[in-house]
C-alpha cells in the first residue's frame, strides 16, 4: 500500500487560551502533572514510595470539561433536528456510516467573500469551474474562508462567510454527505446574522445552511484549521468523529492526506 507523502493536520488543538468560542460554550481544561500524581500512584501500591518512581512521577492526566461542539467535529444530522422532512429520526453521531468520513476532498476557496456573506449554489458552481472540478457523490468538501486567517483573535468568531440553504441543498443534491469549514459555523457568523436578522426579522435566515439537513441529512465538521495549505482538489480527508452514544455531534482529528 503506498502511503501519501503529506499528511496536513487540519484540525483545531483545544486549549484554555484560544477563543474560538462564545463565552458561554469555551472549554476548561485542568492539567495534573505526573509530579501530582506521584502521591495516588504511591497510595495504590501500599508500601511504594515516591522516590521508587521514575523521576518521582506517577501518571499526567487532564480533565476537561466541553461540549460536543468544542474544537474541530463533526455535526450529526441529529443537531440540526430531531427529525428529518420525512418524519423520520435524525441519526446521532454514533449511528453514522463510517465509509462518509474517508473520502476524497475538494476546497472551495471563499477567502474573497466578506464576513458574514451567505455563499448560495452558483457561488459554489463558479468556484468548481474555476479550478476545474466535476463534483462526485460523497465528496468531502471543505470551505476555505477568511476566518482561517483569524484563528487566534478575538476577532474569529465574527469572520468569514457562510454557506446558505440553496448552497447546502445544491451540494446533497449531487451526493455531497460530508463539509467542512474553518469558520466557526456552518453558518455565516452569529453576529452577522443577528445584523440581518434585526433589519428583515425573516427566520428563514437562521442557521439556514444547517436546516438543510433536515431535507437531506448531512454531517459538517467546523473550526477546521491550514485549508489554505491544500491543493483545490487531488488529496483525501480522513475526519472520523468520536463515537459518542445519542450526540449531537463528536470531535474529529481530521486531516488531509495527498502528494
Amino acid at each position: 500500500m503506498k502511503m501519501p507523502s503529506r499528511i496536513v493536520d487540519i484540525s483545531q488543538p483545544l486549549d484554555n487560551d484560544t477563543v474560538v468560542d462564545p463565552h458561554f460554550m469555551r472549554p476548561s481544561i485542568r492539567y495534573v502533572t505526573g509530579k501530582e500524581n506521584a502521591k495516588l500512584m504511591c497510595e495504590l501500591f501500599p508500601g511504594l514510595k515516591e522516590e521508587d518512581l521514575p523521576g518521582g512521577e506517577g501518571w499526567a492526566i487532564e480533565h476537561i470539561s466541553l461540549t460536543t461542539h468544542n474544537g474541530t467535529h463533526m455535526d450529526a444530522p441529529y443537531h440540526y433536528n430531531s427529525r428529518d422532512s420525512r418524519g423520520n429520526p435524525m441519526p446521532t453521531i454514533d449511528q453514522m456510516p463510517l465509509d462518509w468520513y474517508f473520502r476524497p476532498g475538494v476546497k472551495l476557496d471563499f477567502r474573497h467573500l466578506e464576513d458574514g456573506y451567505v455563499a448560495t449554489a452558483a457561488d459554489v458552481q463558479a468556484e468548481l469551474k474555476r479550478i476545474g472540478y466535476e463534483l462526485q457523490p460523497m465528496d468531502i468538501v471543505l470551505v476555505n474562508t477568511r476566518a482561517g486567517d483569524m484563528y487566534g483573535s478575538d476577532r474569529y468568531i465574527h469572520s468569514g462567510c457562510g454557506v446558505g440553504r440553496d448552497a447546502t441543498h445544491w451540494l446533497t443534491e449531487q451526493g455531497v454527505r460530508v463539509t467542512g469549514i474553518d469558520g466557526w459555523s456552518w453558518d455565516a457568523p452569529f453576529s452577522k446574522t443577528l445584523e440581518r436578522w434585526m433589519a428583515t426579522k425573516d427566520p428563514r435566515i437562521i442557521w439556514e445552511g444547517h436546516y438543510a439537513g433536515i431535507d437531506t441529512p448531512y454531517c459538517h465538521m467546523e473550526k477546521l484549521r491550514h485549508l489554505e495549505q491544500l491543493p483545490p482538489y487531488g488529496f483525501t480527508v480522513a475526519c472520523f468523529p468520536c463515537k459518542i452514544k445519542g450526540a449531537s455531534g463528536g470531535w474529529t482529528r481530521a486531516v488531509a492526506m495527498f502528494d
